[in-house]
């Protein structure tokens, strides 16, 4: 199977970006390559199952379904009916996902699809870079207007806390960094002495690390960590903080026009509502907010 990829990141909020992109029946109104776009059989364009038909500059076209669209996490997949090139199975998603830092967006559009063998590779770079790399980049200059009243989360938040920002630095440099169980006192300044209980490796899925933060000790669990996905997922089994059932994690996106790592970090708990209106802010602010500036200040600010 077929991969092709690409990402950008947006200087407007998630929520312009996305009054822009949803409209499936609307691609000619920001995709240069698209002459003419519209819903067949006179369906809504955000009724799942709809066909678009597509007319491309220069001549040819295609059509193509689509089989899920989700406002309250700003993405779409859709799939070729009739192909616009010679490729079999083809589903593609374009994926938004807001920068708390700075409001911005991260746009990601990926695909993937059956190459005949005498075109392997050939599919991968057209897709890759002229159709979502060229699409992201006219998205990325046109003026976007918020619609308004509404709000970033339409459904469930995805966490009590949900924090992102941009690193400076290329994935697989940020995830070397960031992988490492143990090496957080090394890229936020208020943690010190911290070291995984009973030497075990920092890449031990349920591994635990120890440290103190200010003059708080806390006890961290590894429940989960990927190279594939460059995700991390922990748990605290020991604070000082009134908090039950915490559970966090991070994971970093490639941000493929530029030598830049797209970073979000969410976490939850159970804590008193009273408790809730400063530990929320906090932990965003001066934990997963200050390690997130820490890591581009010393590692990636060159």
């Amino acid at each position: 199977m077929a991969k092709a990829y690409a990402s950008t990141i947006i200087d407007a909020p998630v929520e312009a970006v996305w009054a822009t992109a949803r409209d499936f029946g609307a691609l000619s109104a920001w995709l240069p390559a698209v002459e003419r776009s519209y819903i067949e059989d006179g369906r809504d364009p955000d009724s799942v199952g709809c066909v678009r038909r597509l007319h491309l500059r220069g001549g040819g076209g295609c059509t193509e379904r689509l089989l899920a669209l989700d406002d309250s996490r700003y993405s779409f997949t859709y799939a070729f009916v009739e192909p616009a090139f010679p490729v079999r199975d083809y589903v593609s998603t374009l994926e938004l996902i807001p920068v708390t830092n700075g409001d911005r967006t991260f746009a990601q559009w990926s695909g993937s699809f059956e190459e005949t063998p005498e075109d392997a590779g050939t599919y991968v770079k057209i897709v890759s870079e002229d159709v979502y790399g060229g699409g992201l980049a006219a998205l990325r200059a046109r003026s976007h207007t918020a619609p308004p009243g509404r709000t970033r989360w339409d459904g469930w938040r995805p966490a009590k806390v949900f924090c992102s920002s941009v690193i400076n630095g290329p994935l697989d440099k940020v995830w070397a960094r960031v992988r490492d169980f143990a090496g957080m006192g090394d890229w936020h300044p208020g943690i010190s002495a911290m070291h995984m209980i009973g030497h075990v490796r920092s890449d031990k899925v349920s591994g635990v690390r120890d440290f103190l933060f200010g003059e708080g000790k806390l006890h961290e669990r590894l429940t989960h960590l990927s190279d594939i996905d460059h995700a991390f997922r922990y748990t605290i089994e020991a604070s000082p903080m009134p908090w039950l059932n915490y559970h966090a994690g991070a994971r970093l996106y490639p941000v493929s026009d530029g030598n830049h790592t797209f970073a979000v970090w969410t976490a939850d708990w159970v804590a008193a509502p009273n408790d809730d209106v400063a530990l929320i802010p906090d932990i965003h602010a001066n934990v997963f907010q200050k390690a997130f500036d820490t890591l581009n200040e010393r590692y990636f600010s060159g």
